[in-house]
């Protein structure tokens, strides 16, 4: 029995057209990975600030202030100069980078409570929209 020599395999043009179905798939999938990933730093960020209020609350109660904004959010980890009542750490580990390897911001007096603490997103400045938007404890 003869075999035809298109029958022994697939031709240019077949590999190139899976190949082009595969790039499309990975292009869809990677999307859709990479939002849930700007989703998930979104949700730690807010995670940690939530986590950051709530210690605040805890060293206000025992000093009777909010750290100053020289303090920073630093005053939960060391005692910052003579505070007598301070009874920290507050936090077990050092004060973390928000979820875009950036210093979390403090500010004491806050313009929207009594202290505003931010993640500047994505790109490192204040505002921005997507994932270049703060997370901010006052929304």
């Amino acid at each position: 029995m003869k075999t035809k020599r298109a029958d022994k395999g697939i031709t240019l043009i077949e590999l190139l057209v899976v190949m082009v179905i595969i790039a499309m798939f990975a292009t869809l999938v990677g999307q859709r990975l990479f939002r849930n990933v700007e989703r998930a730093r979104e949700t730690q960020a807010k995670a940690q600030i939530s986590e950051f209020e709530s210690v605040l609350d805890t060293f206000r109660l025992d000093v009777g202030r909010y750290p100053t904004a020289e303090e920073g959010l630093q005053a939960l980890r060391a005692r910052p100069g003579t505070l007598e009542r301070w009874d920290g750490p507050y936090l077990r580990k050092d004060v973390p980078l928000d979820p875009w390897q950036h210093p979390y911001v403090y500010r004491f007096p806050g313009q929207h409570g009594d202290y505003d603490l931010l993640a500047l997103g994505a790109d490192g400045q204040e505002g921005g929209e997507g994932e270049n938007a703060d997370v901010v404890n006052w929304k």
